[in-house]
C-alpha cells in the first residue's frame, strides 16, 4: 500500500509540474500534453519493476509445426511417428525447407488434421487426420504422406543453437485455430481478427476496395458472413502511439501494393495515418540499419520474404540464417542488455504435430507452433513447457510498457516470464553461427512473391 501511495504521489507531483510548465510557457489555461502522463507512467513502471527490458523484437516466421521444425530436440516434447485416420502408424520422414510445393492450410484442413470427436467441429482433437489434408506436390511428393515429415537437422542448426543457448518453448499454440497467415498476423498486433477466417479474396488490406472481403467464423465454428477487408481494430501500435512509445513493423511489399505479411495494412487508422509512412517499413532489411544507427524502436515486428520465411513452396532454406542475422544484429549492438527477442512461426503450415490444442473459444486454439526466446536475461538451455499463445507475447509487451489488454487472447494468456531470470546480471551474447550473415541479406535480390492463397 505504501509503495502504491508513493507512486501516486510522484505521479501527481510530476503531472502538476508539467501542467505548471505548460502554463508558464504559453499562458492561459494549464494543459497537460497527451503523451506526458503516459511517459511518466512508463518511467515509473521501469523504476518499480525488476524487468530491465526496454526493447522487444518480434520475429515472425512462417508455417511450421513444432514437431516438424524441432524434431528430436533434447528435452522437448516431440515424436518420431504419428498416426493416420485409419489408426496406422506413420514414421516421419525428412523433408527440407526448400520444397517447391506446399500443403493446404486453412480452416477446413485444420479440421481434417485435428479429426475431432466432439459435437462441435474441431474439439477433442485426435491429431490423426493429417493424411486427409490436401498437398500440392503431385508426382514430386517425397513420400505418400508429405505432412508426416520433419526438417533435417543440418538445415535447422541456427534454431537448435538458439534453443540450446537460450529458451525454446515447446507448448506454444496459435491463438487462432485456422492456419491462415493473414489471421495469425492480425493476432500478433491486435489479439484478434474480427472473427475472420482463412484468407482474403483479393487484397490483404485497406489498399483494395469494398469488393475485397473475407469470411468470418461463427460461434458454432461454422462459416459465417463476409466482411470488408479494412478494419478499425485497436492494436499495440495504436496503444503505443497514445503512450508516446515508438514501434516499427518491417515487411515486404507485393507488387508495390502493401504486403501479404504486413498486418497493419488492414488497420484503417494506421494505413490512412502517419504511421503508415513512419512506422511501417519496407524492405525489412532496414532493421539492420536501424539497429546499427541506434534507432531501434521500443517494439519491432519483422516479417520475412518468401525466400527467408521457412514457408513450404518458396524453394529456399535460408530462413534459419535470416533469423540468425536478425538476432546477431541485436546481440552485437548496444541494445543487447535491454532487449527481449521472440521468434515464432505463425501457423503449423499443414505439418504433423501430435499435441492436441485446447478449445478455449470458438476460434482458438490452433495447432502447436515453435517459439524461441533470446535475451541477455533468458535462461540458458531451458525448454519451457508453459502453455503459450500469440497473446502471451502481447501480454509481455503490455506488461513491459504498461499498456492495456486488447482482446480475449492476451487477456487469458500467460506471459513468458518463466523464460527469464531478471535477478541475474545480463549475460554475454553468444553469436549464432549461420551459413549467411547480415551482408548476404542486405544484398539479396528483392522477393515480392505471395506464397499464400487469397
Amino acid at each position: 500500500m505504501k509503495a502504491t501511495s508513493a507512486f501516486l504521489r510522484v505521479l501527481a507531483m510530476s503531472a502538476a509540474a508539467l501542467a505548471f510548465a505548460s502554463c508558464s510557457a504559453g499562458g492561459g489555461t494549464p494543459s497537460l500534453p497527451a503523451q506526458s502522463a503516459s511517459g511518466i507512467l512508463r518511467t515509473m513502471h521501469h523504476q518499480t519493476s525488476k524487468n530491465p527490458i526496454k526493447h522487444i523484437v518480434i520475429i515472425v516466421q512462417e508455417n511450421r509445426s513444432f514437431n516438424n521444425l524441432f524434431y528430436d530436440f533434447h528435452g522437448a516434447t516431440t515424436v518420431k511417428y504419428g498416426y493416420d485416420s485409419s489408426g496406422d502408424k506413420v514414421t516421419l520422414q525428412p523433408v527440407g525447407l526448400e520444397t517447391t510445393w506446399d500443403i493446404v492450410h486453412d480452416y477446413y484442413d485444420f479440421l481434417q488434421a485435428c479429426n475431432g470427436t466432439g459435437s462441435v467441429p474441431g474439439t477433442d482433437c485426435q491429431m490423426n487426420g493429417f493424411n486427409n489434408e490436401t498437398w500440392q506436390c503431385g508426382s514430386n511428393c517425397p513420400d505418400p504422406l508429405p505432412p508426416y515429415s520433419y526438417v533435417p537437422h543440418y538445415e535447422t542448426k541456427p534454431y537448435f543453437f538458439m534453443g540450446k543457448h537460450y529458451v525454446l518453448a515447446d507448448q506454444m499454440y496459435a491463438s487462432n485455430l485456422d492456419a491462415s497467415s493473414f489471421i495469425s498476423h492480425q493476432y500478433i498486433i491486435a489479439g484478434q481478427a474480427s472473427s475472420a477466417v482463412n484468407y482474403p479474396y483479393n487484397r490483404w488490406g485497406c489498399e483494395g476496395s469494398s469488393y475485397d472481403k473475407i469470411y468470418t467464423l461463427a460461434q458454432t465454428r461454422q462459416y459465417g458472413s463476409e466482411i470488408p477487408m479494412c478494419w478499425n481494430n485497436n492494436t499495440i501500435g495504436s496503444e503505443m502511439d497514445s503512450a508516446g512509445l515508438s514501434w516499427a513493423y518491417y515487411a515486404s511489399t507485393v507488387n508495390g501494393d502493401g504486403g501479404i505479411w504486413s498486418a497493419y495494412q488492414n488497420i484503417e487508422p494506421i494505413y490512412d495515418g502517419p504511421d503508415w509512412t513512419n512506422d511501417v517499413i519496407s524492405p525489412q532489411t532496414n532493421f539492420f540499419n536501424d539497429v546499427s544507427n541506434g534507432k531501434l524502436r521500443d517494439v519491432s515486428w519483422i516479417t520475412p520474404t518468401c525466400a527467408n520465411s521457412d514457408h513450404a513452396g518458396c524453394g529456399s532454406n535460408t530462413g534459419p540464417a535470416w533469423v540468425a542475422s536478425l538476432v546477431n544484429a541485436v546481440g552485437e549492438s548496444q541494445y543487447w542488455n535491454s532487449t527481449a527477442i521472440f521468434i515464432f512461426w505463425d501457423d503449423y503450415g499443414g505439418w504433423y504435430d501430435p499435441e492436441p490444442p485446447a478449445m478455449l473459444d470458438y476460434d482458438g486454439l490452433g495447432l502447436r507452433i515453435p517459439m524461441l526466446i533470446v535475451s541477455a536475461y533468458a535462461k540458458k538451455g531451458k525448454v519451457d513447457h508453459t502453455h503459450y499463445e500469440h497473446g502471451s507475447i502481447l501480454k509481455f509487451v503490455e506488461d513491459t510498457f504498461g499498456l492495456s489488454t486488447l482482446s480475449a487472447s492476451d487477456k487469458r494468456a500467460t506471459a513468458p516470464y518463466a523464460a527469464f531470470n531478471f535477478n541475474k546480471p545480463p549475460r554475454k551474447f553468444e553469436v549464432v553461427p549461420a551459413e549467411h550473415g547480415i551482408d548476404f541479406f542486405k544484398h539479396q535480390a528483392p522477393d515480392h512473391r505471395n506464397p499464400d492463397p487469397g
